[in-house]
């Protein structure tokens, strides 16, 4: 933690020493927002997405709040600064907030074991179990690896997801190694609910939302449905950008799951650069608020936005429930949120007094990242850069380098081979105490797979064992699926994903 700090001190140290004097009034007065909103529509047409939102936040002002284009395409219905928008993983620094709030309270602290609130858990590893802390729900430090497969197919409620973490195996020594992972954050839920004996929503809503007068702000997809000013999803699909069904995350909630708009989340953002406090009330001590911001485990360069290579960021580290970063001797306190077919970013400079955040209907609209430095660059007084330009050509090299490894996979394709048995005897049920079942079906003389409720569809032989789902979701990319053969040459088990499933019987599943 005190690494990161030296670093950013450093940096101010050598950043030009008039502009650090000017009063940031000064400075503001000096952005022209009417060039900065000719900037976001011209960004918005040619990353061509449908409909975006963007508020900035100065001095405790809501300086800038727009919408651009639609709710969705096709439809006349235009965004404003009104419309809500999943949020997705910037939920996460309000269900740590909520912790805090709790452990003012005297419920809980950080450092307390998670078994003393969930006393049924039970992880992979018996030692991990017992060590396991609130504070490591929140850090994403714990060596478990991503489990998002319990979650993105709606298969099972957060019991269920939680029970099921007992299986999953550690890619790394506890507290060793930075692994971004959700399922421990809908695990911090739980053990709110357990400490103050109100669901985790109600908490946000009662200590977060209504204080701020956050009205447009919504737990859950569920909550959105009678709501007159909602965006549409969208993802590019065969070279087109269409509208997807939404992906809830429900089951894993304060992972992310809330939705909201500009407006309130510029509310938002004053109440965290005006540390913690609303109408010069304080709704968290300063000292959870102190470790709310503080670094609390590196990240590494590699684990982070590729927008690093072109910011130069010292350090990265992850705080509770919020990424931080150097830029331009400024310290940046940030995250992203993205489900499928829409996406978030909030960037806060504390010691400007500076917020922007950023809401849009297409899938990872890289332009969040370009519109939040381009804020940063024009009220610290700097040249503007045309972030939007070097950010395309940043993400469209990612994307073509990611071509070519796909072009290189087809290559590998053996081609003249066969099945190793006759297709029938590759049916069956095929299930695993983590990932579920997956049943595979004979159709029209081919196989079909069905990988719990989320994912079905046909099977092309590949080569040899192996076959490739062809989902009918059309948002999940074709995934090879390879079966396994015992010694006596009977179909033992089928791989797919990363996930390892043995032959069942056919029975239903759990």
């Amino acid at each position: 933690m005190l690494r990161f700090r030296s670093v950013v001190r450093s940096c101010r140290a050598i950043a030009p020493a008039l502009l650090l004097a000017l009063p940031a009034t000064a400075v503001a007065q000096r952005v022209d927002l009417a060039a900065f909103d000719a900037y976001v529509s011209k960004g918005v047409a040619e990353w061509g997405i449908p409909g975006l939102a963007i508020a900035i936040v100065q001095d405790d002002s809501v300086v800038f709040a727009k919408g651009y284009g639609v709710r969705a395409v096709g439809r006349p219905e235009r965004v404003d600064a009104h419309t809500l928008f999943a949020i997705g993983s910037t939920t996460k620094a309000m269900t740590a907030l909520a912790l805090l709030m709790a452990a003012d309270d005297g419920r809980l602290a950080l450092d307390d074991r998670v078994l003393r609130f969930l006393p049924g858990l039970q992880l992979y590893d018996p030692g991990m179990t017992r060590e396991f802390t609130v504070r490591d729900l929140l850090t994403h430090h714990t060596g478990l690896p991503g489990s998002d497969q319990l979650w993105s197919g709606g298969d099972y409620d957060v019991q269920e997801i939680i029970r099921r973490m007992r299986f999953l195996q550690p890619a790394a020594s506890f507290r060793n190694r930075y692994a971004y992972q959700n399922v421990q954050y809908a695990m911090a839920g739980e053990v709110l609910r357990a400490a103050t004996g109100s669901p985790w929503s109600e908490v946000l809503r009662e200590r977060i939302w209504s204080p701020l007068g956050m009205r447009e702000t919504v737990p859950t997809l569920a909550a959105t449905t009678s709501l007159p000013n909602v965006a549409a999803p969208h993802m590019k699909l065969d070279d087109r950008v269409q509208v997807v069904a939404n992906r809830p995350v429900d089951p894993v909630a304060p992972a992310g799951s809330v939705w909201s708009s500009v407006s309130d989340m510029a509310q938002w953002m004053r109440f965290v650069l005006d540390s913690g406090r609303v109408g010069g009330r304080r709704l968290v001590s300063e000292q959870k608020f102190g470790d709310w911001l503080s670094p609390q485990v590196v990240v590494p360069k590699d684990a982070f936005y590729p927008t690093t290579r072109l910011t130069r960021a010292h350090a990265v580290t992850y705080g509770l429930g919020w990424f931080m970063h150097d830029y331009a001797g400024d310290e940046v306190i940030m995250h992203t949120g993205s489900i499928d077919g829409m996406s978030a970013i909030i960037g806060l400079v504390p010691d400007r007094r500076l917020g922007v955040y950023v809401l849009a209907n297409l899938d990872h609209a890289e332009l969040r990242h370009a519109l939040m430095y381009r804020v940063f660059d024009l009220y610290a007084g700097r040249a503007p850069r045309d972030w939007s330009s070097e950010l395309r050509a940043l993400y469209g090299d990612l994307e073509r380098r990611q071509a070519e490894a796909q072009r290189a996979a087809l290559a590998s394709r053996v081609t003249g081979t066969r099945p190793s048995v006759p297709l029938e005897r590759y049916v069956g049920t095929y299930a695993d105490s983590l990932n579920g079942v997956v049943r595979i079906t004979m159709q029209n003389g081919g196989l079909r797979a069905a990988w719990g409720r989320s994912l079905s569809g046909p099977l092309d032989h590949w080569h040899f064992d192996t076959f490739m789902a062809r989902w009918d979701d059309p948002r999940a990319a074709p995934q090879p699926v390879t079966f396994r053969l015992d010694a006596s040459g009977a179909v033992a088990g089928v791989s797919s994903g990363g996930a390892d499933f043995g032959r069942a019987p056919d029975a239903p599943p759990r």
